[in-house]
């Protein structure tokens, strides 16, 4: 469920009432500038990264990677003027290839690639391609805002690309999952449709690698965002608006687990910074209090029992109900 607060925002639902939903996600901070080394090589490359997030998420939680996300365009490296003579099919070798290692590590794979739509028309966008645990193509996105060309060059979007008009909600077995490419950070339209469609994880595949516009979407919305970027950094943001986990070296994998089902709990004399869950629940609750921010995102590790339950129990509530009674009590006056 969705609802519009008195600001006018889309906030997905609270996840508190769910069980756990412990999801391993892998990104990489990498560069694909110039020439690109030919597509047999470059697939190889790509799905030789995927299982080196397998590999680090066995190591490091002793489970599978959920899902991998790659950056933008990835499949053919660095944009050209000509997006039709550097657009490939998903048919054929591109799915063969990320279809083999989904099956192979048993994960989801999101890649960026210039798609071939119609040959005959000319016609490609610059797409994030979903790929499932069993090798299936489970959903496509197309970027919905090009980057426009220069003034004084021709006009174009990103040397002939064909803007997408939608952002879906993919269902995977893990959660909800939407899809966003680079420019499309700084308009509002996608990551609106993919709140009220309930995401609940985002990945951001991008050539830029801004932080504060993710943080601040990551916020308004409620879901988490993973982004796969091609400098500077790597990272995971939370719905509290804070970077969970980040990587700055190029090349380098950022392999990590977040929970879905999640709770966010402002100040109070009670809660003691988180302390008094700790006391209660000991290990089987899991946060990450912000002390500068006055909130918590607080998280069950018991299969039994919701971080909901465990909340209600220590007599606590939740941060949108904390505000929704202080609007009702202002608008009484």
């Amino acid at each position: 469920m969705t609802r519009r607060d008195s600001y006018g925002i889309w906030r997905t639902a609270g996840s508190s009432h769910l069980p756990p939903r412990k999801v391993v996600v892998g990104t990489i901070q990498q560069g694909f500038w110039g020439a690109g080394p030919g597509l047999p090589r470059r697939l190889r490359e790509l799905t030789g990264i995927v299982g080196r997030m397998a590999r680090m998420a066995r190591r490091r939680f002793g489970a599978g990677l959920d899902l991998a996300v790659l950056p933008e365009s990835v499949v053919n490296g660095e944009p050209a003027t000509d997006a039709y003579a550097h657009s490939n099919p998903l048919e054929g070798p591109v799915h063969d290839a990320f279809a083999a290692a989904a099956r192979r590590h048993h994960c989801y794979i999101v890649a960026g690639m210039n798609l071939l739509e119609n040959a005959r028309r000319r016609i490609c966008s610059n797409a994030a391609v979903l790929i499932d645990r069993r090798g299936r193509a489970a959903g496509i996105y197309r970027k919905m805002h090009p980057v426009p060309s220069w003034p004084g060059a021709p006009a174009s979007l990103e040397g002939g690309m064909t803007p997408g008009r939608r952002a879906p909600v993919f269902k995977c077995d893990f959660g909800r999952l939407g899809l966003q490419i680079c420019y499309d950070i700084e308009f509002d339209e996608g990551w609106n449709e993919l709140a009220r469609g309930n995401a609940d994880l985002v990945a951001w595949a991008s050539q830029s690698p801004q932080i504060a516009r993710p943080c601040a979407r990551a916020l308004r919305h409620g879901y988490y965002i993973v982004s796969s970027t091609w400098k500077c950094n790597a990272s995971v943001f939370d719905p509290m608006g804070r970077v969970a986990a980040q990587v700055r070296t190029p090349g380098h994998l950022l392999v990590t687990e977040i929970d879905l089902s999640w709770a966010l709990l402002g100040w109070a004399p009670a809660l003691r910074n988180g302390a008094i869950l700790r006391k209660r629940f000991g290990n089987r609750v899991g946060f990450r209090y912000e002390e500068p921010e006055d909130r918590g995102i607080f998280w069950s590790n018991d299969s039994r029992m919701s971080i909901g339950r465990m909340i209600g129990a220590v007599g606590l509530t939740e941060w949108p109900a904390q505000n929704a009674r202080a609007a009702r009590l202002i608008a009484r006056g």
